[in-house]
């Protein structure tokens, strides 16, 4: 079910003049496991660095032949070569170079 959301401005405290269509309704269940399996499950998740409801939507998604796509922050990383540089601390030599590069 799609949702009209807005976005907050937390210098105002108040809705921003944009709008975006989004589905951010979940239903809340509640479901009940033997203590041995509900641990074993908590451990699997935790291998898995997600959420233990995280793991079980996933489980019932490829149950019903809907693979569910995670955010995955391990997947931003190792995407390319910095070539070594380090933008933390080089931050505005980096910037002053562009600058220059453009003059």
């Amino acid at each position: 079910m799609a949702s009209r959301a807005y976005s907050v401005d937390h210098r105002t405290g108040g809705r921003s003049r944009g709008c975006y269509d989004v589905a951010i309704m979940m239903a809340r269940v509640q479901v009940s496991f033997p203590p041995e399996e509900q641990r074993r499950a908590r451990a699997r998740a935790a291998d898995l660095g997600i959420s233990f409801a995280e793991y079980v939507r996933q489980l019932v998604a490829r149950d019903l032949g809907e693979e569910r796509r995670t955010n995955d922050p391990r997947e931003l990383f190792d995407l390319g070569d910095s070539g070594r540089s380090d933008v933390a601390t080089e931050k505005h030599r980096y910037v002053g170079e562009a600058v220059e590069a453009e003059r």
